[in-house]
């Protein structure tokens, strides 16, 4: 199997519209969430949610193209772009050997909530004719390599908050097993609506700290009271390792490991044993390597918080035997289908930087989370192995495993 690395990097969130500036938010501590304004939420029984606040799609697309592509298309394109420059790929690049592995967990959303209302209030004639090509999951890889001109395979994961995740692995396999020499991974999720938000309350999901949103996603603490909505966007360009060499590139780390698992359990409550499996198919695929940090799916819900941390102490062998452990939904929110991708770029960040960011909004202990889940700020350390967990609605898991070279 060829080795995959990381060479250009994209994000764009509730606390930065570019990685540098996100990543540097997040580990400050600084929290995008408050309280919605791309609806009116006045009726909702959640009225806060992580808002990518004064993005502008026509920075990213043609003003007149803009009404064609949702806006977690727009969120993605932009951080597609950042990715691609990041990495300085030369002109003679074969983009036919070029792939896109885009993840979404919802897609267009807001266009299917607005174009609902127009068949209901204005008739079948009324609707969009950009309502579909603008809606459907695999069109944020369809726009973004219209727009790169990548023309290796054009792959999409739709699999909830293990999407971005599963985006980077499937791109990896698709590397590894010669069916393309380079990849580009965008991850993106708006699911901020009426329809969207509405829906996840209904299923008692999301926290009601409508009074305080700075503190309203607080993973693992006692007090959590369910996940924060956020929405944003990621993008990673992988190639194999013998290129990135050849080509003097910079590489931010090198997968060498990732896991898959479904719980066959329940359609929205995790288990304990899905994860637990996910990140020791991880595990074992990297060669039991020591990990330095593993970077938690930490919802801030009552059974995932206390699943994962249940999963992480099975898989290295006890408390006493597990690294840092933080969760950076208190600064962001949940970004879905994007978290994935956006926790990714975060964790080959640390490894660059040497820091792991905090998890914020831990005030009361939980018994059955009792991890150093980095609780006082961001904490420098040497980071040469990093594990980054997400799991799904449907009992879908993905775990990635990256190493510092």
């Amino acid at each position: 199997m060829r080795r995959v690395v990381v060479t250009g990097l994209g994000m764009i969130n509730s606390v930065g519209h570019d990685k540098e500036s996100a990543f540097k938010a997040i580990c400050e501590g600084e929290c995008g969430i408050d309280t919605i304004t791309l609806f009116d939420p006045e009726a909702f029984s959640v009225k806060i949610a992580g808002e990518v606040k004064d993005f502008d799609p026509a920075t990213v697309m043609p003003a007149k193209e803009v009404k064609k592509a949702d806006r977690f298309i727009h969120l993605g394109l932009k951080a597609a772009q950042e990715a691609m420059a990041d990495a300085a790929l030369p002109e003679d690049t074969d983009m036919d050997r070029f792939g896109i592995s885009a993840g979404s967990g919802i897609g267009g959303l807001p266009s299917i909530e607005r174009n609902s209302v127009i068949l209901e209030n204005r008739g079948p004639r009324r609707i969009s004719p950009f309502f579909i090509p603008g809606a459907l999951v695999n069109m944020l890889g369809g726009f973004v390599s219209i727009e790169h001109g990548t023309r290796g395979p054009n792959l999409s994961s739709v699999t909830a908050c293990a999407a971005g995740t599963h985006a980077v692995s499937e791109a990896c396999k698709t590397i590894m097993c010669g069916g393309a020499d380079k990849m580009l991974v965008v991850a993106a999720e708006s699911a901020v609506t009426g329809v969207g938000v509405g829906g996840f309350a209904a299923m008692k999901a999301l926290s009601t700290r409508n009074d305080d949103p700075k503190h309203a996603s607080r993973p693992f603490d006692k007090d959590r009271d369910g996940f924060v909505m956020g929405e944003g966007a990621a993008a990673l360009v992988l190639e194999t390792y013998e290129d990135a060499v050849a080509r003097g590139a910079k590489i931010y780390g090198e997968i060498i490991g990732f896991g898959e698992s479904g719980d066959a359990n329940h359609i929205t409550t995790p288990s304990l044993d899905g994860p637990a499996r996910a990140m020791k198919a991880a595990y074992a695929m990297a060669g039991k390597p020591k990990i330095d940090y593993v970077n938690a799916h930490g919802t801030s819900t009552p059974i995932n918080d206390k699943n994962e941390t249940a999963a992480v102490k099975d898989l290295l062998g006890g408390k006493e035997n597990c690294p840092p452990v933080s969760s950076i939904k208190g600064q962001i929110g949940h970004c879905l289908g994007a978290a994935g991708g956006i926790e990714a770029v975060t964790c080959l960040m640390a490894m660059r930087d040497g820091i792991i960011p905090p998890t914020i909004n831990y005030e009361t202990p939980d018994e059955n989370c009792d991890l150093d889940y980095v609780t006082e700020g961001a904490r420098k350390a040497e980071l040469n192995v990093v594990m980054s967990n997400s799991f799904g609605f449907g009992g879908t898991n993905g775990v990635l495993i990256f190493k510092k070279i």
